[in-house]
């Protein structure tokens, strides 16, 4: 069965509020632990989880915030401090957020690791204020999985043919949406990148139909850390089937009319794109990042690769 991908909602309200168009998702409904008991006023803000899935162990956790009428409003300026409180009072602090660009100006999320060391619902408590504006406290509730959808950490890298320059007689725009591709994210694919036992970076982008409108920023930010590291195979995969119609690739839909996914997506267990993958020569996930990341995060997992 194809996974059903989904925006991230803060990347959805970006777009009805910038596009004034429906995206693939619409912008989310503040949880209800975060309203205020009196309603939402002009200066309330809202949590917006962007992770796509939190499960027992070792996590890397996107938020972002929102305002009462769905405005993405997280800034490199506004201070962040949150901690996380577990279905039977566990207590895990979170790390200092660090701020990113997902379209560079316009919409950021933040990134901080936790440990959870148990499956339920958890709740975080967001200590937050923007310059010239009062300290907030707010708290926001989410689910711990007991496993993830997502091939986790420290799991064997999933074996699949992907699609080669080699299939296609060395035309990149048979296999790729990207309008500035590098060939050398072309040349191998999975099976072989696996059978030859050397470390390799695998993104799953597709720049023109991509359902949180930052796949080309990320496959743009993958392709500078690839030139810092040319012993390194690097791999972009479509993750939605293709076709070529009269030169161009469109999208092989259903009879629904919904996007399908291709055998890596599935086995690769995606729930979301862009994602991207860090493979040791022994063929296990050393590090995984969903949606967008800082350069310096894939450097240190490139570290020691071997």
């Amino acid at each position: 069965m194809n996974p059903r991908f989904r925006a991230p909602a803060v990347v959805g309200a970006l777009i009805l509020v910038l596009a004034s168009v429906a995206a693939c998702a619409p912008a989310s409904t503040p949880s209800p632990s975060a309203m205020p008991s009196g309603g939402a006023t002009s200066d309330d803000i809202f949590p917006v989880m962007v992770s796509s899935e939190l499960v027992v162990g070792e996590n890397r956790v996107l938020f972002s915030f929102q305002d009462a009428g769905g405005t993405p409003i997280a800034k490199p300026d506004r201070t962040v401090a949150l901690e996380f409180t577990g279905p039977n009072g566990e207590k895990v602090a979170g790390e200092k957020p660090v701020f990113i660009w997902s379209i560079q100006d316009a919409v950021g999320i933040y990134v901080t690791h936790a440990t959870f060391p148990t499956a339920g619902a958890w709740s975080a408590t967001f200590m937050t204020s923007a310059p010239g504006s009062p300290p907030q406290t707010i708290p926001f509730s989410f689910d711990v999985k007991t496993t993830a959808s997502t091939v986790q950490k420290g799991q064997p890298a999933p074996s699949v043919d992907t699609p080669t320059l080699a299939d296609v007689g060395g035309d990149v725009t048979k296999i790729s949406t990207d309008t500035n591709p590098d060939k050398a994210f072309y040349e191998t694919s999975v099976a072989d990148a696996l059978a030859a036992h050397k470390p390799f970076v695998l993104v799953f982008a597709t720049p023109k139909f991509c359902q949180t409108k930052t796949c080309g920023p990320t496959l743009d930010k993958v392709k500078e850390v690839a030139a810092k590291h040319p012993d390194v195979t690097f791999i972009n995969v479509e993750p939605y089937l293709l076709e070529d119609v009269s030169g161009q690739l469109q999208p092989k839909l259903d009879a629904n009319g919904n996007l399908q996914a291709v055998p890596a997506t599935v086995a690769y267990g995606l729930v979301t794109e862009p994602f991207v993958f860090i493979v040791g020569g022994d063929g296990k996930v050393k590090a995984s990042f969903e949606l967008i990341f800082t350069p310096a995060e894939i450097d240190a997992a490139l570290q020691g690769l071997s």
